[in-house]
């Protein structure tokens, strides 16, 4: 059933956290709307577990983003493909697909497997984003995940135990988070205690399958000096060489395709839970 009045409570809540997330510089203006446009699918067909749930991936993730900002910034800023600022097709790459969980679940009878799924997708972003955020903080060099050789902080690929660790916890905290709206949402009804496991295999499953695709397929470029980047073009305009991958998997394509790698996770382990019942 669709709720227009939620709908609307969406829209303004996301226009809400989306205009401070751009005040503090978190989201560009195109992020904004990407931000207005998850946000009021998710919260308006989803409901507030949904909702909240994303509401705590983008709270988190934005602090973290700006957490000892200037190291960061120093280690690995020009390796990555993008700033801090989060741009319309990065919060669709984050966001999207669990939205439009949330839209077909409310039109298809709120199937279990839907639910599973967004849990898995935003254990999967979280986690992702919490190992790049605190991983490339590491006091030990990371190492490529396919081949354990030491590779500069930054580098796709290039996984560390605090980044891990993060991973673990990113994905932990949604499985909480959805765990404890779901319950204060539906009392009386059975506890969903699968969430939990979910949000956590899910979500480290899926961060390490994000650094498997980037240390494999995705599309890596070079400085002129040597130095491996995400970026096709530096900041000051210029192109760089393209190293190896494919060319048409950037780093937006990869979260969206390891996000799915957590929904079926999640979906696995509901299913071994009884979360199919």
């Amino acid at each position: 059933m669709i709720d227009l009045m939620q709908i609307g409570l969406g829209f303004m809540l996301s226009i809400a956290i989306g205009g401070v997330a751009f005040a503090r510089r978190s989201l560009s203006e195109s992020g904004w709307l990407g931000a207005v446009l998850v946000g009021t699918l998710t919260f308006g067909f989803g409901g507030w577990p949904w909702g909240l749930t994303l509401i705590v991936f983008f709270v988190t993730s934005s602090i973290l983003s700006h957490y000892k900002e200037s190291i960061k910034e120093r280690r690995a800023a020009e390796k990555f493909s993008k700033g801090g600022r989060r741009d319309f097709f990065q919060t669709i790459a984050n966001g999207g697909l669990g939205a439009l969980c949330a839209v077909a679940f409310a039109l298809s009878g709120q199937p279990w497997w839907l639910l599973a799924a967004f849990v898995g997708l935003m254990a999967t972003v979280n986690a992702d984003t919490w190992a790049t955020e605190l991983g490339v903080l590491s006091p030990h060099p990371p190492r490529l995940i396919t081949t354990r050789q030491p590779v500069p902080p930054g580098t796709s690929g290039g996984v560390t135990v605090l980044g891990t660790s993060a991973a673990a916890a990113g994905g932990l905290i949604i499985g909480l988070a959805m765990f404890g709206f779901s319950a204060l949402a539906m009392p009386g009804e059975p506890l969903p205690w699968w969430m939990i496991p979910a949000g956590l295999l899910g979500g480290l499953g899926g961060a390490l399958f994000d650094s498997w695709l980037g240390a494999t397929v995705q599309a890596i470029y070079v400085y002129p000096d040597g130095r491996e980047t995400e970026r096709r073009v530096a900041r000051d305009g210029t192109p760089n060489r393209f190293l190896r991958g494919w060319r048409w998997m950037d780093n937006d394509l990869v979260n969206l395709i390891s996000s799915v790698g957590g929904a079926i996770i999640a979906i696995v382990i509901a299913m071994i839970a009884g979360g199919a019942r």
